[in-house]
């Protein structure tokens, strides 16, 4: 009975976002109420996340764009995912798409193309670890065979845990990695802040993810976070992308909440932190970050579907050496589970 109980509570799937960071580093996860007592319960999502890189920084320290370089880079995550034990274990695949269109000086000219294609595809596991959910009551029938099931009111208090363990694997094309065998400095040129590493739509290694997700909610207001590491592998051309580690989270509101809709807001603070990547077996300076965002995410739930959108702006980007940095992210997903 306690273990139909729980079966049935409302799990929070979310991470990252942002700790969906970058595009080669964050794993969408969607934000999935599980209500049903299915033994199983699949889902699909179909996530966005637009990043303007317009800003040119030296040290952390913002400099003049005379040549109005920029990168504007959209992944698109296709997702799709079943949770299992009435919610406390899941399975989801990830498969991103990535278009990127750049303008960057080369030498004393201006270059001007884009990239798009697959990118790195990741398989990821969760677990719930902890939760305090009671929403349902369960009686059994006088001839021991059946159950009734019975909403009762959702209580002020509730909370859950969940750990995050994946790969992801090396689908997207690294080549344009090559490209750091052939920069070089043309004196007296404007230098470009965005390279090879930039535009390569995967890394081109086998990368672990790993995370945290937590929530707590008391009666409209919420609490929820999370944390994502990702452990990157050798790469090809002698390339090493560094660790990344993401967060995410920020208190919120419910304007709406019952058993079949709710509408929320909430302010998102997110960041990414990354050493230099190693190139040849020297770091290459101009890749390290430490980043923070604040934002609003809007997030809504009608049935079977749920949404959220939301805007990221730097208020804090600390860069080594030279680089050309977000200006804004915007993200939005769609979910449905069946």
């Amino acid at each position: 009975m306690k273990f139909l109980k729980r079966s049935l509570l409302p799990i929070l799937l979310t991470t990252a976002a942002s700790a969906w960071a970058c595009d080669l580093c964050g794993c969408y996860t969607p934000r999935i109420e599980v209500t049903t007592p299915a033994p199983f319960t699949f889902y699909a999502s179909v996530a966005e996340q637009f990043t303007h890189f317009g800003t040119d920084r030296l040290d952390g320290r913002e400099v003049a764009n005379p040549t109005g370089q920029y990168l504007d880079s959209s992944n698109t995550q296709l997702v799709a995912g079943v949770r299992l034990l009435g919610g406390r274990l899941g399975f989801q695949l990830g498969v991103p798409l990535i278009y990127r269109a750049y303008q960057r000086p080369a030498g004393f000219d201006i270059e001007r193309g884009r990239v798009s294609g697959l990118g790195d595809i990741s398989l990821l596991a969760s677990l719930v670890v902890f939760q305090r959910q009671p929403l349902i009551a369960c009686t059994r029938s006088e001839d021991g065979k059946t159950f009734t099931l019975a909403a009762i009111p959702e209580p002020r208090f509730s909370a859950n845990v969940s750990v995050i363990a994946g790969v992801k694997m090396p689908t997207g094309d690294s080549s344009r990695i090559r490209e750091e065998f052939a920069e070089s400095e043309v004196e007296g040129a404007p230098p470009s802040g965005i390279h090879g590493h930039d535009l390569a739509l995967g890394t081109g290694s086998w990368d672990g993810v790993f995370g945290v997700q937590a929530s707590a909610r008391y009666r409209a207001v919420f609490f929820q976070g999370e944390v994502q590491f990702t452990l990157r592998g050798p790469s090809h051309y002698t390339y090493h992308f560094a660790n990344d580690l993401a967060w995410s989270g920020g208190p919120g509101v419910y304007f709406v909440r019952d058993e079949k809709r709710s509408l929320a807001l909430q302010c998102v603070v997110s960041g990414e932190s990354k050493n230099t990547d190693v190139f040849r077996g020297q770091p290459a300076y101009d890749t390290g970050v430490t980043a923070l965002y604040v934002g609003p995410r809007v997030l809504a739930r009608f049935g079977r579907f749920s949404a959220e959108a939301g805007v990221d702006l730097p208020v804090l980007m600390h860069t080594t050496d030279f680089q050309t940095t977000p200006d804004h992210r915007i993200r939005a997903a769609l979910s449905v589970q069946f």
